[in-house]
């Protein structure tokens, strides 16, 4: 254990070593514990603060593989506990986390416990009336990472508003946000909302799941206006604030499988609205960015390949790459600056032989083209004019100092 030496008489001590140090005794020091910082804990580790409420009630779980207590699944631990679960539902990529970018997910029955899985990303987005008739009470627990084309706020939208319709309340137990320290990027237009980008808000978007929940009640999002609002019970991160590291102990989906992924991938993840790869069919997704027009201009390459349940049909199939190696960039930058990273963007533009090849993607399969992504039409103009960074930054004012500041209404945590 660290200690720290504290001087329990100041004028004393210094006296004894200016007349004779080596008459210093040992018992004018005394050693205490460092206290160390608090360990976060997500809401579903407080077991204590929400099962009281779960009991005699029949529970539904939007839930994933992310959704643990301790190192176990939150269903198995709470069934064990008593609770009454009598349904599942999924999100993209499935209960148990293992269904592709972008894969429909069928409802299934759990082997492990017996209990029906409602899949969320297949034939309907929102639970329906009859799939929420046994149900009192529906418990949120789905690991985010900040990011508006991350799929989960829009799964959490579309319960909310099952919830509002059928008269249920939602319990939320939250979690930290990775990214949870970046406000940044330009506001998503109304016209271009899709599966991937549903509500008004930069890329990074700085709030926990819970806090999302609050602002989608306040701001009257997703088909919750007037007083069709949802009913929330939330179960806040203790020990957390927005600037806390938070290294996820599971990773959310199967192509942010690092750490460094995971913080990567704001900056990285608008490329997919591009001809160039973020490592899709690699064991390195979202940590490398490449094309093979790029040989010879990077030295760095890659070979996407087909791999079941990453990305089955990848960008550049079986096709050298040559681009950017982020697996080592400091992350740590992103903390600094509050800021994602348009450098390489620009750089890769740039760089790319055939601009005219570089937005368009009609000849992939990729989901939505590269406005989609980046929320507007003004970013990819601005790529090819040829703006600097802060030419283009000052473009996405004033609303994002616009969202900032309504952003601050929903905040549970500094």
């Amino acid at each position: 254990m660290k200690t720290i030496v504290l001087l329990l008489s100041p004028l004393l001590l210094g006296f004894l070593l200016l007349t004779n140090p080596a008459e210093v005794h040992k018992d004018l020091l005394v050693t205490v514990p460092h206290k160390a910082a608090k360990p976060v804990m997500t809401g579903a580790d407080q077991i204590s603060a929400y099962l009281p409420y779960l009991k005699g009630k029949r529970i539904g779980m939007v839930v994933n593989q992310t959704s643990i207590i301790g190192n176990k699944a939150s269903v198995d631990s709470l069934m064990s506990l008593g609770v009454n679960i009598v349904r599942i539902f999924g999100p993209e990529h499935g209960f148990r986390g293992n269904a592709s970018n972008g894969a429909k997910v069928d409802d299934a029955v759990d082997s492990k416990t017996g209990i029906p899985i409602i899949s969320l990303y297949g034939k309907n987005k929102k639970p329906t009336q009859e799939q929420l008739a046994d149900v009192d009470l529906l418990v949120f627990d789905i690991q985010d990472v900040g990011c508006r084309f991350y799929t989960y706020i829009n799964t959490l939208n579309h319960v909310m508003e099952a919830c509002a319709e059928h008269k249920k309340e939602l319990m939320i137990l939250d979690r930290p946000n990775p990214n949870g320290f970046i406000v940044d990027g330009p506001i998503l237009e109304k016209h271009l909302y899709s599966g991937i980008g549903m509500h008004p808000i930069p890329i990074t978007h700085g709030c926990t799941i819970a806090e999302f929940a609050q602002m989608i009640n306040g701001e009257g999002w997703g088909g919750l206006p007037g007083k069709n609002l949802c009913k929330l019970k939330i179960i806040k991160v203790a020990n957390y604030t927005h600037d806390t590291p938070y290294t996820l102990p599971i990773m959310p989906s199967p192509n942010l499988n690092t750490q460094q992924s995971v913080m990567l991938y704001p900056s990285i993840c608008w490329f997919e609205g591009t001809i160039i790869s973020q490592g899709r069919g690699t064991y390195m997704p979202f940590t490398v960015l490449g094309a093979p027009a790029l040989k010879g201009i990077y030295s760095f390459s890659f070979k996407p390949v087909s791999l079941k349940g990453m990305s089955e049909t990848p960008l550049h199939q079986d096709t050298e790459c040559y681009g950017l190696d982020l697996r080592n960039y400091d992350t740590n930058i992103f903390r600094k600056t509050r800021q994602l990273n348009l450098q390489w963007l620009i750089e890769l533009y740039k760089a790319y032989p055939d601009k005219a090849r570089f937005f368009d993607t009609s000849y992939s399969n990729q989901i939505g083209n590269f406005n989609f992504r980046s929320g507007n039409e003004a970013l990819k103009k601005q790529i090819i004019a040829g703006m600097s960074e802060k030419e283009i930054r000052q473009s996405w004012e004033p609303g994002l100092s616009a969202y900032k500041q309504m952003r601050k209404k929903y905040l549970l945590y500094q």
